[in-house]
């Protein structure tokens, strides 16, 4: 299987992860929360909105650093631009989640905490079945075409 992918099939991951993560969540944190679906929805719309516009930003700048500063990118490197692109997010998240939720900060972090635990299996579960189902439409195509 190639490892090969379009930059249109990466936007389709993409997109597919975090509309699949939305219509989880939704459901499951209007439950927990005892907020209704429509807050619940809009608000974790509004995260994976800012994680993605994060993840572009963060990246690109952690990047040039790593090059201006010419880091080679280790274990290490890797293990602090997870922490730092990970409590970035939790610092502009975790406010918008109180706002949003009308909670204090302590339960938004703490509801943060639950979202990230929710997305570390999920991440690999959907990134595994992801690759699995593209690995068979590649080996059937190949042996159609």
């Amino acid at each position: 299987m190639s490892a090969n992918k379009s930059i249109t099939e990466r936007i389709f991951q993409a997109v597919g992860f975090e509309l699949l993560a939305i219509l989880i969540c939704t459901p499951l944190l209007a439950w927990i929360m005892d907020k209704p679906m429509l807050d619940m929805g809009l608000v974790t719309m509004a995260i994976a909105a800012l994680a993605l516009a994060w993840n572009v930003v963060f990246n690109g700048l952690f990047d040039r650093l790593l090059d201006r500063l010419q880091i080679v990118r280790n274990a290490w490197v890797r293990v602090v631009h997870a922490l730092l692109f990970e409590g970035g997010l939790v610092a502009v998240g975790v406010p918008l989640i109180a706002w949003w939720l009308n909670i204090s900060l302590w339960q938004a972090f703490l509801l943060d905490i639950g979202v990230l635990l929710f997305f570390l299996p999920y991440t690999y579960v959907y990134h595994w079945a992801y690759d699995v189902v593209r690995e068979r439409l590649v080996m059937r195509q190949a042996f159609e075409g």
